[in-house]
C-alpha cells in the first residue's frame, strides 16, 4: 500500500519545510498527519475493491462458530457451568470471539517480512514517515473495513443461527468496543514484532506460523483461558495474549462487570504500553542493521 503513496509525502513536506517561520513545523506535522490518515483511507478502499472475498470469509467464520457451538453443547451435556461459563455464556463467547477476530486480524507480519526480503524496506526507511506507524495505519484501515463489512454482518448471521445473548448493560457495550480497539492494537503490535524479526533471522516464515497458532490458542479464542489447567492459566494471565480475546469476551458475556471492566481495560493498556518497548528497540536496531536480502 505504501508504494501507492510514494512521492506524496516527500513532495508535500518539502514544500512546507522551507524557511524558519514559526508555523512551518506545525504545517509539516499537519501534512504528515494527513499522510497517515491517507494510508488508512487507501487500505480501506483497496479492501473494498476485493470485498467479495470477505463474503466467503463470513461463511467460513459462521461454520467455525457452528462447529464450536455444537462441540461445546456436547461437552456441557446439560451441565450448569464449566470454567465459570454457563452454556449460554459459552455460546455468546464463541460467537463474539470469532467475530472480534474478524476485526483485529491482519497480516502485518507477513507484509513487513516481504518488504525486508524484497529490499523495499530500504526505500521505506528513507521516507519522511515512521514505517511502523504507517503499517499500523494500514492495519487500521483494513480493520475498519473488516469491522463494517465482516464483523457486523457476520455477527448478525451468528445471532440468527445460534442463541447469542447480547449485553443489556450500556457499560458492557462501551467497555467491549474500547477493548476491541485495544485488541487490534495489541495483536498488531505482536505482528509488527514478528515481522521485524525478519531483519535478524532472515526467514521468519516458521515464526509467523507459530505466532498465529500461539495467539489463537493462548488468547482464549479456541478454549477460554479459565478452562486451562490451573498452572497454565496462571502463566497465561502474565502474558499479553489474554488481552486480545479472552478479556473482551468476558466483558461481552457479562462475566466481568462494573469496576471489573476498568480493571481488565487497564490490563490491555498495560500490555499496549509494554509492547511499545520491543517495537521501538527492534525498529532502531533494524535501521542500524538494514541488511536486505536480495538487494
Amino acid at each position: 500500500m505504501s508504494k501507492e503513496f510514494s512521492g506524496a509525502v516527500p513532495a508535500s513536506t518539502a514544500n512546507s519545510s522551507g524557511g524558519n517561520e514559526p508555523g512551518s513545523k506545525q504545517n509539516s506535522r499537519k501534512l504528515l498527519l494527513g499522510a497517515y490518515l491517507d494510508f488508512i483511507r487507501i487500505r480501506f478502499l483497496t479492501m473494498l475493491a476485493y470485498r467479495v472475498n470477505y463474503y466467503t470469509g463470513i461463511l467460513i467464520y459462521s461454520l467455525n462458530i457452528g462447529v464450536n457451538y455444537f462441540t461445546w453443547q456436547a461437552i456441557y451435556g446439560g451441565g450448569a457451568s464449566l470454567g465459570g461459563f454457563t452454556a449460554a455464556q459459552m455460546t455468546t463467547y464463541i460467537a463474539v470471539s470469532w467475530m472480534a477476530r474478524a476485526f483485529y486480524f491482519n497480516n502485518l507480519d507477513r507484509e513487513i517480512s516481504t518488504d525486508i526480503r524484497d529490499g523495499s524496506i530500504a526505500i521505506q526507511f528513507i521516507r519522511p514517515y515512521n514505517y511502523v506507524l504507517v503499517k499500523m495505519m494500514q492495519g487500521l484501515g483494513e480493520g475498519m473495513f473488516r469491522f463494517m463489512l465482516f464483523m457486523i454482518p457476520g455477527m448478525a448471521i451468528a445471532m440468527l443461527l445460534f442463541p447469542v445473548q447480547l449485553p443489556t448493560d450500556p457499560a458492557a457495550w462501551a467497555g467491549f468496543l474500547v477493548m476491541l480497539f485495544f485488541s487490534f492494537l495489541i495483536n498488531s503490535q505482536i505482528n509488527v514484532i514478528t515481522g521485524l524479526s525478519a531483519f535478524f533471522v532472515e526467514n521468519n516464515e516458521g515464526m509467523m506460523r507459530m505466532k498465529r497458532v500461539i495467539v489463537d490458542l493462548f488468547s482464549g479464542l479456541i478454549i477460554p483461558i479459565s478452562l486451562f489447567p490451573g498452572w497454565l492459566s496462571s502463566i497465561l494471565k502474565l502474558l499479553p495474549f489474554q488481552a486480545i480475546t479472552y478479556l473482551p469476551g468476558s466483558v461481552f458475556t457479562g462475566r466481568v462487570q462494573g469496576v471489573g471492566i476498568w480493571n481488565v481495560l487497564g490490563i490491555q493498556i498495560f500490555w499496549f504500553l509494554a509492547l511499545l518497548i520491543p517495537i521501538v528497540w527492534l525498529y532502531h536496531a533494524a535501521r542500524q542493521r538494514l541488511f536486505v536480502q536480495g538487494g
